[in-house]
């Protein structure tokens, strides 16, 4: 399969595909990051960088360490939009999640 790709220059085609879905991915879950979590979910978009970059440097393919290389800075990107979705928010151009109050039956 690897020979088929290099043959027919694939491979440059291959990585924009990935990097086209791996942001398409991390949009919403920036979205619903700070929908749910707040901003304070900010560390697992840090590790997931941290772990995408060890990956793509243990990886001799260049397709999967090119993917990691993409997901690694895909998730370091989110860490920042995580922050100005929340202004996104305060300003009235994505919902705002109400907290749930609980009831306490007496």
């Amino acid at each position: 399969m690897t020979q088929f790709i290099e043959t027919c220059n694939l491979t440059g085609i291959i990585i924009g595909l990935i990097t086209f879905l791996l942001i398409g991915l991390f949009h919403p879950l920036v979205i619903k990051g700070e929908y749910y979590f707040g901003v304070k979910c900010w560390w697992v978009f840090l590790m997931m960088g941290i772990g995408g970059t060890v990956a793509a440097l243990l990886f001799d393919n260049v397709i999967l360490s090119a993917s990691c290389g993409v997901f690694a800075c895909s998730s370091f990107w989110g860490i920042g939009e995580l922050f100005q979705q929340r202004k996104r928010v305060e300003k009235g151009w994505f919902p705002k999640r109400k907290k749930e109050q609980t009831k306490i039956k007496t």
